[in-house]
């Protein structure tokens, strides 16, 4: 039995994580979808203005207080600052990272760095309304709410210590063609500390490609 820690990306809850939660729990394994505050069923606390670093908290603290060992933590997207984070705090709770079609940074990188301009000009005309949240955009889920500017601004502080993590896999989604994560595929699948996948899919991968992802997930040394 495993321990998986799931992290949507920005805009999501755990709620878009539940049909895959329950795929991985009737095969025995504990799965925890946490959201972030600002996010999902905890929207009501978006007023505190969080950042990343509240991010990051809110997961490190699930692994402290749910005393997680071995944990699989995987993130989609923007939740790939956040794993990277926890990671980096907490690498000796961790078997293996996932990063979904998402964001890989170094130190004092923020996701506002790494989007790319398209990006940040959709999150400056989406935070227009207030200058906090930035509005989700219209194609998505209609639970989606505003994400914290401030979380997509800051830059993450790292000490590298995540690199000491035993498994780490990048899942790559090849089928939308305004990825910005094909420069963090093509480097790390030069990289011999990595296990790198493309799957012909749109950037939801756990929503378009449950299936590809539980078999790669399945297949970890930290699962079997």
């Amino acid at each position: 039995m495993a321990q998986f820690v799931m992290i949507a990306g920005g805009w999501h809850g755990g709620w878009t994580l539940t049909p895959v939660a329950r795929k991985l729990r009737v095969r025995g394994h504990d799965v925890f979808t946490p959201s972030l505050t600002g996010l999902g069923e905890r929207a009501h606390l978006a007023a505190a203005r969080p950042n990343l670093d509240t991010h990051i908290e809110d997961v490190a603290n699930v692994l402290l207080f749910e005393e997680l060992k071995d944990v699989v933590l995987c993130g989609h997207s923007y939740a790939g600052m956040v794993i990277t984070g926890v990671a980096d705090r907490l690498a000796e709770r961790i078997a293996a990272l996932i990063y979904i079609d998402a964001f890989v940074p170094a130190d004092s990188q923020s996701w506002w760095d790494l989007a790319g301009d398209r990006y940040r000009q959709l999150a400056i005309e989406n935070s227009a309304a207030d200058g906090f949240g930035v509005a989700p955009p219209p194609h998505l889920d209609r639970r989606c709410v505003a994400h914290p500017l401030a979380s997509f601004r800051q830059a993450i502080r790292l000490t590298g210590r995540w690199q000491a993590v035993r498994e780490k896999v990048f899942i790559y989604a090849s089928g939308w063609p305004a990825t910005p994560f094909t420069a963090t595929y093509e480097a790390l699948s030069r990289d011999s500390g990595w296990s790198v996948h493309s799957i012909l899919t749109g950037h939801n991968v756990l929503v378009d490609a449950p299936e590809e992802f539980l078999a790669i997930a399945l297949a970890l040394r930290a699962v079997a």
